[in-house]
């Protein structure tokens, strides 16, 4: 029984290291999940400002504006699994660290924010790196599946377990998520150190990294299918940071959910990623890929005005399940047309760019609605998520077509149902 369960979640065919990375990535993403939730509330617990509040997201996206180019140079110049496993260890020592301030009592804001930047510096270079060593442990025609086993499980653990876990921890005692996350890190380095498949991306480079930075963007920029998905990142991330940089916040004072409550939110979010993920191969074999994209920004926009509206958290969670599900289609699909078009040369660089158009357009997105729920209270910046989404949808509907052109010219079907 158990044996057959395993291989429905990976099976054989994809290899042992698969397993190890996949492993490695759900149990290092139940610990992120702990944080998700404990972070903002740590933060929420020490000051009632919202743009202190706001600030914690601004931290953790920064590194992605400073470092995600570098992060996509180093990667594509070390070897990518111990890249990750030492960013990692850091991780783990600054957790311990920010664990001993909360028990010993002498934790505050500037202490938090501090420890939510480092954290972000080392989540820069391992999801960088990481995203890189999937085409190197698979096959190329096995990078949807494999990607849609790793999203599903990281989902799963990221959003829907660590979340509620996490907040029922910091319940219980604020030091216990912090603890808990960073054992749970450890754990991952071990796992992702057992790959035995080489993760050097080859021959080595001597050229400075500002030319292969540069060669990155260039190539990026060239390719009509990932230059669009990175364009359509960087605009909706904007108005995504925006909203979700007061998300506590607003589901405290819109919604009355305390601590726990918040945490089944967030997780209602990753149960919707979970339904994305089963209905994925049905809905790629029925639409054209661009067709499934579009649906997806107005479905995004929508989300931005009933937040905007609602003051019912059942309304609230009914609209992040559907959040939750084009999330993740999104995800899917964008990061497996990237991997499966961009050489493994290039793997870091253009995850690099990929990465600073998730991350870094959040960065200014928190800082803009921070200052707008400062000034006009928490429902601000979904006003402003709402008519900058749909300008975006209006700006990039007829880009979109580029995707499905990729798609009709060399890339495997993006199938969850691939066996």
């Amino acid at each position: 029984m158990i044996s057959r369960v395993g291989d429905a979640v990976a099976p054989a065919r994809l290899g042992r290291d698969f397993r190890r990375l996949l492993a490695s990535t759900w149990i290092s993403n139940l610990g992120d999940g702990l944080g998700v939730a404990a972070a903002p509330l740590l933060v929420a617990s020490e000051t009632r400002s919202a743009f202190l509040v706001s600030m914690a997201a601004f931290l953790r996206g920064l590194p992605w504006l400073l470092f995600g180019l570098v992060a996509g140079a180093v990667a594509d110049r070390v070897d990518r699994k111990r890249l990750v496993a030492a960013v990692d260890l850091v991780r783990v020592v600054v957790l311990a660290l920010l664990a001993v301030s909360v028990g010993t009592g002498t934790v505050s804001v500037a202490l938090v924010l501090a420890a939510v930047f480092v954290l972000g510096v080392a989540e820069v270079f391992a999801d960088t790196g990481g995203q890189t060593l999937l085409p190197m442990v698979v096959e190329r025609e096995d990078l949807p599946l494999g990607n849609a086993r790793l999203y599903a499980g990281s989902v799963g653990a990221n959003q829907l377990l660590g979340p509620p876990l996490g907040a029922a921890l910091f319940t219980a005692g604020r030091v216990w998520p912090f603890l808990t996350q960073g054992l749970l890190v450890a754990a991952g380095v071990w796992l992702m150190l057992r790959i035995t498949t080489s993760t050097v991306p080859g021959e080595r480079r001597e050229t400075h990294l500002g030319a292969d930075i540069a060669e990155g963007l260039r190539w990026t920029w060239s390719h009509a299918a990932v230059r669009t998905l990175v364009l359509t990142i960087f605009a909706f991330n904007l108005t995504f940071g925006a909203a979700w940089s007061v998300l506590v916040l607003w589901a405290r004072e819109r919604l009355g959910l305390d601590e726990v409550g918040y945490g089944v939110l967030l997780a209602v979010c990753a149960a919707g990623s979970l339904i994305g993920a089963a209905v994925y191969g049905p809905i790629t074999r029925r639409l054209r890929l661009s067709t499934l994209m579009r649906v997806g920004l107005v479905l995004e926009t929508l989300t931005h005005l009933a937040f905007a509206v609602t003051t019912d958290a059942w309304v609230a969670m009914a609209v992040m399940l559907l959040f939750g599900a084009h999330a993740m289609v999104w995800g899917t699909t964008s990061t497996s047309i990237r991997q499966q078009a961009v050489p493994d040369e290039l793997q870091g660089r253009v995850s690099g760019v990929n990465m600073v158009g998730t991350w870094g357009t959040i960065v200014v997105g928190s800082l803009v609605g921070g200052a707008l729920a400062e000034g006009w209270g928490v429902t601000a910046p979904f006003w402003f998520a709402f008519v900058g989404s749909a300008l975006f949808v209006v700006l990039l509907w007829r880009q979109l077509a580029h995707v499905s052109h990729e798609q009709s010219h060399g890339a495997a079907p993006t199938s969850l149902d691939a066996r």
